[in-house]
């Protein structure tokens, strides 16, 4: 039996809209100072954000006033920096200014949502029977897979790239934000 929900998409849409501006707000006070962020420095961050969000799940408590979804937030904003660092690369000084920043942003928030609709589409919205939990662990396997990758400096056989493995992980928190929104 499938699942219908309409939804989905203005759901994606609202979630990254949430994040667009937290991702805005955090320009204006730092600028693009993640653009100093070496891959493998960006994939560490990631997966603090993810293991944060698995050890909040199985203790049932934080210690620290944020929550998981919070977390998710981090981790779809964290993947579009990395999707941004893989086509610009990392530099020593900052090089991008604000708007040049939020138009990459945009550029590959759409290419998230794109991918996000035909997956959606061929996997007929299982994700909503999904634990967000699954999330998670989908999650640390595809930053664990980033890592082996940049540790065998990308040589890979049959794999997806780097740049698939971000995409993923953007559409799973964007699912764990959605669950978790009580919507």
């Amino acid at each position: 039996m499938s699942v219908q929900n309409n939804n989905t998409e203005a759901e994606f849409k609202a979630v990254m809209a949430e994040c667009r501006s937290l991702f805005g707000k955090k320009l204006h006070d730092y600028g693009a100072s993640w653009r100093i962020l070496r891959p493998s420095s960006l994939t560490d961050q990631l997966y603090i954000k993810a293991k944060r969000i698995r050890s909040l799940e199985t203790k049932g408590e934080a210690l620290v006033e944020e929550g998981i979804r919070p977390e998710f937030i981090a981790l779809i904003n964290y993947g579009i920096v990395g999707l941004i660092q893989l086509a610009h690369g990392y530099v020593d000084e900052v090089d991008m200014t604000t708007d040049d920043a939020m138009a990459l942003y945009d550029k590959f928030s759409d290419e998230a949502l794109g991918l996000m609709l035909r997956k959606n589409h061929d996997y007929d919205e299982a994700w909503r029977c999904m634990r967000v939990s699954s999330y998670t662990d989908f999650i640390l396997t595809k930053i664990q897979r980033v890592k082996e990758m940049e540790d065998s400096e990308g040589d890979v056989l049959v794999s997806e790239g780097i740049d698939s493995n971000y995409m993923d992980i953007i559409n799973y928190a964007v699912f764990g934000a959605i669950k978790l929104s009580g919507k």
